[in-house]
């Protein structure tokens, strides 16, 4: 009994046929082939920003820029024709594709030329210039995931997702810069990634129309052949796919060791690795170590390759610059000290300067401003009928010439107009408060 259970819970759990429309699904894929109209308008401007994207290394706006893009319908097309054994569909797929890859190849190529944007630090051109065998599973396991999406009743947001994980915009607007910049090697490597993703994204198609039983058509041609051209460049897909993967393997590896063994080695003694490189562009892989400090000892340097070996680091592969180095038994270190203490101390003495310069500065600028609020509150004691008044100091001119250094202005504004003995009253007031003859009254 609690086998039977079991079995039907599987069969429940993995039971496709009640949750997909293959009608809907055949129709859904064949309608998005076409690219006239609005999509070819969407597709080149998802290049330029893609291409944006790639040009000031932002994810997020690549991100943007695939989630837009309408790219799979040809590809998901050309595999359905292959499962269906549709020749016309295959054919219809392969001309949209065409003009699909053309209007990107065109959009991205015209960014790239007229951007005026530099490519200092292209890590997100480069990720798209050597494709892998992880490539290869993401679009294959990808375009599986978007078949099924397209076919189930219910949609969801996996197309979204597979959008983004089988990348196929990125490649495209990478080998745009490559013509951009006449750069063969970003144009065939981000070339191949571009036709691996189609070739694994439509295989996962042919698949799935397989295994949901979408309506065939009888095939005319030799099937034989067929069978046998296809075997063949998907092996060779594969094979390429895993010769390059294995290499970036290899790659990271001997990083990761390079890492490890210069954080142990960070300081050997009175010497230390200030600065390091990684060249896996030669054969074997090259680290560049660069000291400061005491120069090594012959005793010391033969330890730490040693040591590289042990993170499996040739020392063939090391290569030692001590151009920062000295041998410190020529010198007195008393006299060294000397000269530290000695320079040590003029800084303190010219950094005092500064302060003290700085701080006397401060002072004078504070004693220029003006007690502004007391003065408004002992003015309007002297005459009651003000009701605002403005102050300010400035330097006093006369025909480009400096007449007065240093000059109060002061613009009261009265309920009623003062008398003149009244105005003088009050600016003899001020002269006497503000300790200065240079006082410029202006009542409205």
């Amino acid at each position: 009994m609690t086998n039977i259970n079991i079995r039907k819970f599987i069969k429940t759990t993995l039971n496709l046929t009640d949750y997909v429309d293959i009608p809907a699904a055949n129709e859904n894929i064949r309608n998005n082939i076409p690219f006239r109209g609005p999509n070819v308008y969407i597709l080149f401007v998802a290049v330029i920003i893609a291409s944006i994207g790639l040009n000031v290394n932002s994810i997020p706006v690549i991100i943007g820029a695939m989630l837009i893009s309408p790219l799979m319908g040809p590809i998901l097309g050309f595999g359905l024709g292959l499962g269906t054994n549709d020749r016309e569909l295959i054919w219809f797929s392969v001309k949209n594709l065409l003009v699909m890859v053309g209007i990107s190849l065109l959009a991205a190529t015209l960014y790239f030329v007229l951007t005026p944007l530099e490519v200092d630090n292209p890590t997100e051109l480069l990720a798209r210039t050597r494709p892998t065998i992880y490539d290869v599973l993401i679009a294959l396991f990808g375009g599986l995931a978007g078949v099924l999406e397209i076919a189930r009743k219910e949609k969801g947001t996996v197309l979204s997702g597979v959008a983004i994980a089988t990348a196929l915009m990125p490649p495209l607007c990478t080998v745009g810069y490559g013509i951009a910049n006449l750069s063969w090697s970003y144009t065939i490597g981000a070339l191949f990634l571009f036709t691996i993703n189609c070739i694994f994204i439509a295989m996962a198609a042919y698949l799935m129309a397989k295994f949901l039983k979408f309506p065939t058509r009888t095939m005319e041609t030799n099937k034989l052949r067929y069978h046998i051209l296809s075997f063949t460049l998907v092996s060779l897909l594969i094979g390429t796919s895993i010769f390059t993967g294995y290499h970036v393997i290899r790659e990271n590896n001997f990083t990761k060791s390079a890492n490890r063994f210069i954080k142990k080695n960070q300081s050997i003694g009175k010497t230390y690795i200030y600065d390091s490189s990684v060249d896996v562009s030669r054969t074997p892989y090259q680290l560049e170590l660069r000291l400061a400090g005491e120069s090594l000892a012959d005793e010391t340097r033969e330890m730490l390759l040693r040591d590289a070996e042990h993170f499996g680091i040739m020392r063939q592969q090391i290569v030692i610059h001590e151009d920062a180095t000295v041998r410190f038994d020529k010198f007195n270190e008393t006299e060294i000290v000397r000269d530290l203490i000695s320079s040590n101390a003029t800084n303190i003495q010219v950094r005092d300067d500064s302060i003290k310069a700085l701080q006397a500065e401060l002072a004078y600028y504070k004693a220029q401003q003006l007690p502004a609020t007391q003065l408004a509150a002992e003015l309007q004691t002297q005459m009651p009928t003000i009701t605002r008044i403005t102050l300010t100091k400035g330097t006093a001119l006369e025909n480009a010439l400096v007449t007065s250094a240093s000059q109060v202005v002061v613009v009261v504004y009265c309920s009623e107009a003062p008398s003149e003995e009244e105005k003088a009253r009050v600016q003899e007031w001020l002269q006497v408060r503000l300790q200065t003859k240079d006082v410029e009254m202006i009542f409205m």
